[in-house]
């Protein structure tokens, strides 16, 4: 429309870039050749090419037959609009592809309109905490089928303005894409990338994804200066002009183009002044007095403005306008929008200068403007921008009382659109507004259009006439949770508890439901972040509704304290009160929190022995979740239903419901969710023996985890893998780290336990029995709730354990007496109502038999037959270990013990337990047994037990003065050698027998029964 140009300041010739370009050709040749998905990020400072790089590229795809779809991150004022450049690339896509489109949304067309309205046939989609996973997947997928069957080039220009929403959903695109002949550019501006800027932690995620490659433009040499110059020149330049060209813009492209175009008559190129603006206002100022103010308006109107707009707020004759845009267009200053309805700066530098220049009371009237023409025709923008922007204008109007109305609005419309770091800004611009709105306006506003925050919960009995600042704290409080702000949510609620609590001179009488939903949240968040139990919190909610009308913030309270009780306190009042929660949520018809408590009355079902019962409830609540496309629900229920699994010994089908539940996360983008089941999961593939797989978990879940507890539940299963490796500092270096993740205000016997037991077994291995003993009588003094008993067996075993690995030793002190007796009661009061846990009871009793000098092969026989259904490698080695020994110290049958060892031993090595293979090893070389020969050796050839260790006959004598206790000086003593001698006969003894110290020398000596004579029969 405006015609060619007046001034030619772009090279018309692309100057370098040759082998970014090639990348990027390299890309859309893979993805249509071989339908592979290209996922890529241009950066470079500004003004350096990213645009023009992107251009010859689009250019060069089209012409290839591909479809060019360009989406940019819009900025107005200081704010982004949600999802913007998505919404224009899918915008340019219908247009384009209006059939291809359609059949991609068909059936999702109300969710996928929160990012392009004109899918919407109907209503608007219900908002669901969930909401956001499941627009994300949806756009991925429909995405994958619109380039199903041609080549797609998506384009995301100026991720440096992204809002959250749009960062976080390109995050999930680019971890997700699977399929499709699709390309993905985005572009951002790496000088504006300083150290705290949102986009920097998305740059870090996307570099460890090998899927998206990264490219960075230089400046321009002296030579592409050169050839630059020449292109907009169209003449061969001087070299006085290209080395003062080069020296002053420094290879900025931009630049470049900045100086030649300002030069003076004479050809001398403008100085650099100390300020940029002033070189990028240079050719602003050269305009018309009406382009100047054209521009000025379209400055502060956003990065791009429709031309009806601006018509609007310019209101000049259109004439004048045309000939003023023109003006600007030909000086190459603005350029006509992407899809051609408004018009853009060319370059956001000199957007950004000439808004940097215009004075305070010009910017507010210009916004003022803005807003007005808005209100006036609110057609001027598109109908999903339309709310946003006219909140921003009014906002930058300082019209208080103008832009809190629509500044909610706004929030309501982010909320709806599952954008909640959107939501939650606007509603703190909200708060920030509020006390500068006169009260007869904040009276007249009405309560916002909730859509699954706390007031559709109940939380006021009867519908507020108006808003009140509480109702935008907890909106606040919702939106950062959702967001993943957990920090921000729970000083929002404190705040709004304190207001509450000045309301009133008693908390319980000024607004109770309102009151008790905030508790509710600070509990949650508090365990969340590992602030606290969180019990405290719910039982001052729980004062608050008692008494109080049914309502659905009671059902939630109910619900909660029933989860806070099964993790903590489980039993039959748990169940009691699980079991009212259910009923109170029917009776208020909240389904969501209705299987929410379900989810905990399954799991409590379980521990109580009521096994079927309790896994059928849970798995109804999953299909009913998936129903309902309750995706956070549903992954709920496959952490609380895998967990229960493994607590009755089933780890195959726990492992195979976790993989549908890690499958289902993943979809969605649930990756906290998604922690939680692999956290589980990692813990029924340790029992399983699928060792390596299990390492995978715990870095996956150390890589994804919001929450603290799936973290800690992860760092346990690594302090397990490095104790039965033999590594005793990363064991113990991991058990810290979990100790960390769940802080010390977490007593949940679910995690003491295990955590003890880890602590136990390191203790052990380094030879402090009392402190491991100090560790079990701890624990055991605590208590082993019910439904713990699937933690408390395997602690009693590695007790049992020890005391029998240090019978007759002088490091067994005096204390061994007590903490069998500790063991053997613990062990009577805990139940075995599933085969689990009948068999590990009968692992402790063989290793009490042990420890009090009664080992028995047929108690070892039966703990075997009774774990070999269980699928647990590692416990049946170790149990056929005991068992072979038992067998060689009764004269048993030779066979069972060749096959007994070899079977433990193969097991081990498969595994990598160090520590249990050496004990095989040594087993089989005291009774003369190969691990590897299908016959054993005879019994009449076999040497000494401490011979066929390698020892020599003096070495042997030394051993068993170690065992018994001796220094050095006394072994010196004794057998009248030096202590040096002593002291190297050691030395050796230890490298033989593959112990790191003399307190491991003297437990492999008794549990070998190398010296007989040298062991007291004591307990």
């Amino acid at each position: 429309m405006l015609g060619s140009v007046e001034t030619r300041s772009v090279s018309p010739v692309f100057v370098g870039r040759a082998g970014e370009l090639a990348v990027l050709n390299e890309a859309l040749a893979r993805a249509a050749a071989g339908g592979e998905p290209q996922a890529l990020l241009v950066g470079g400072e500004a003004g350096v090419g990213k645009s023009r790089l992107v251009e010859e590229f689009a250019d060069a795809a089209r012409a290839a037959g591909a479809v060019i779809a360009i989406g940019g991150c819009v900025e107005v004022g200081a704010d982004g609009l949600p999802y913007a450049p998505f919404s224009a690339a899918l915008r340019a896509l219908r247009r384009r592809l209006p059939d291809e489109l359609a059949a991609a949304a068909d059936g999702q067309e109300e969710e996928l309109a929160l990012l392009l309205p004109e899918l919407a046939r109907t209503g608007r989609p219900t908002s669901r905490e969930d909401g956001t996973a499941r627009l994300f997947e949806l756009t991925v997928r429909m995405l994958e089928r619109v380039a199903a069957e041609r080549t797609v080039v998506l384009v995301l220009e100026d991720l440096h303005w992204a809002d959250a929403s749009t960062r976080h959903l390109l995050a999930y695109l680019f971890r997700t894409l699977r399929s499709g002949r699709l390309v993905v550019v985005a572009t951002y501006r790496a000088d504006d990338i300083h150290r705290r800027h949102p986009l920097r932690p998305l740059l870090a995620e996307l570099d460890r994804l090998r899927s998206v490659r990264r490219i960075e433009l230089p400046r321009f040499t002296r030579a592409e200066v050169h050839h630059q110059l020449t292109g907009i020149l169209a003449a061969e330049p001087e070299q006085r002009l290209v080395d003062e060209v080069f020296e002053r813009s420094d290879g900025n492209a931009f630049f470049v183009e900045e100086l030649v175009v300002g030069r003076d008559p004479d050809g001398t190129c403008p100085d650099l002044s100390d300020s940029l603006r002033d070189l990028l206002l240079v050719r602003v100022e050269g305009l018309p007095e009406d382009a100047q103010r054209v521009v000025r308006i379209a400055a502060e109107g956003g990065s791009t403005v429709e031309y009806p707009l601006l018509a609007a707020v310019a209101r000049l004759p259109e004439d004048k306008l045309i000939e003023a845009l023109r003006a600007a267009v030909g000086a190459n200053i603005l350029l006509p929008a992407w899809d051609g309805d408004g018009y853009r700066f060319r370059h956001s530098l000199v957007r950004e200068a000439v808004s940097d220049d215009l004075l305070p009371g010009e910017c507010s009237r210009l916004n003022r403007r803005y807003a007005e023409a808005l209100e006036t025709d609110p057609s001027l923008v598109r109908p999903d921008e339309r709310t946003t922007r006219l909140a921003t204008y009014w906002y930058h109007a300082h019209d208080a009382a103008k832009a809190l109305p629509v500044v909610l609005d706004a929030a309501v419309e982010a909320r709806r659109r599952h954008a909640y770091s959107e939501q939650l800004k606007l509603l703190s611009r909200a708060m920030e507004l509020w006390d500068a709105v006169p009260e007869e306006i904040r009276a007249g506003l009405r309560p916002l259009d909730h859509a699954g925050s706390y007031p559709a919960c109940g939380c006021a009995p009867e519908t507020p006439a108006s808003l009140r600042y509480l109702d935008l704290l907890a909106e606040s409080v919702e939106a950062a949770r959702l967001c993943g702000e957990r920090e921000r949510a729970l000083k929002l609620a404190k705040k709004a508890l304190r207001l509450i609590e000045a309301e009133s001179d008693q908390p319980v009488s000024g607004d109770p439901l309102r009151a008790a939903w905030f508790w509710i949240q600070l509990s949650r968040l508090m365990q969340n972040l590992g602030r606290g139990d969180g019990w405290a919190e719910i039982t001052t909610a729980q004062e608050l509704v008692r008494g109080l009308a049914p309502s659905a913030v009671h059902a939630e309270v109910l619900a909660t304290a029933a989860g806070w009780r099964m993790l903590h306190k489980p039993g039959a009042e748990s169940l009691a009160a699980a079991e009212q929660a259910v009923e109170y949520a029917q009776l208020v018809e909240t389904e969501e929190i209705e299987l929410n408590v379900k989810l905990t009355l399954g799991s409590l079902l379980v521990d109580s022995g009521s096994v079927e019962e309790g896994l059928a409830t849970m798995r109804t609540v999953i299909d009913r979740s998936l129903e309902l496309g309750l995706v956070g629900e549903a992954t709920r229920g496959h952490v609380n239903l895998c967990s229960s699994l493994e607590a009755v010994g089933r780890s195959a089908d726990s492992v195979r419901l976790a993989d549908d539940g890690v499958r289902l996360a993943q979809k969605y983008g649930l990756l906290d969710n998604e922690a939680w089941v692999q956290a589980n999961r990692a813990e029924s593939l340790f029992n399983l023996g699928r060792w390596q797989e299990t390492a995978d978990c715990v870095e996956r879940v150390q890589r994804i985890a919001v929450s603290t507890k799936p973290l800690g539940n992860a760092l346990m299963r690594r302090a397990d893998l490095a104790l039965l490796r033999g590594e005793l500092d990363p064991a113990t270096a991991a058990l810290a780290e979990a100790h960390a993740a769940f802080g010390k205000y977490d007593p949940m016997a679910q995690h003491a336990i295990p955590l003890a037991r880890i602590a136990l077994g390191i203790a052990a291995a380094q030879g402090r029995v009392d402190e491991a003993r100090d560790e079990l009588a701890r624990t055991v003094e605590a208590g082993f709730p019910p439904g713990t008993q699937r933690y408390a067996w395997p602690l009693l075993a590695a007790a049992a354990s020890l005391e029998a690995d240090v019978r007759g030793l002088p490091s067994a002190g005096p204390g061994r007496a007590a903490a069998l007796d500790l063991i053997r009661t613990a062990a009577k009061r805990l139940p075995t109502s599933v085969p689990v846990c009948e068999a590990l009871a009968l692992v402790v009793a063989a290793e009490l038999g042990r420890a009090e000098g009664r080992d028995r092969a047929a108690a070892w026989e039966a703990a075997a037959h009774a774990l070999k259904p269980l699928e647990r490698p590692h416990d049946l080695a170790l149990v056929c270990h005991r068992w072979a020994a038992a067998l060689l110290a009764e004269g048993g049958d030779r066979e069972t013990m060749a096959a007994l060892l070899r079977q433990a031993h193969a097991e081990a090595v498969r595994l990598g337990a160090r520590p249990l293979r050496e004990q095989l090893e040594l087993l089989g070389r005291r009774a003369r047994l190969s691990l590897t020969a299908p016959d054993p050796v005879e019994p009449d050839d076999r040497a000494e037990p401490a011979e066929a260790l390698g020892l020599t006959s003096r070495e042997q004598d030394v051993l068993r003065l170690v065992a018994a206790g001796h220094s050095n000086r006394q072994i010196a003593e004794e057998l009248y050698i030096s202590p040096k001698t002593a002291s190297v006969h050691v030395s050796n003894i230890l490298a033989k027998l593959g112990v790191s110290g003399r307190g491991e020398a003297a437990a492999l000596a008794h549990r070998l029964n190398l010296f007989p004579e040298a062991i007291s029969p004591a307990s």
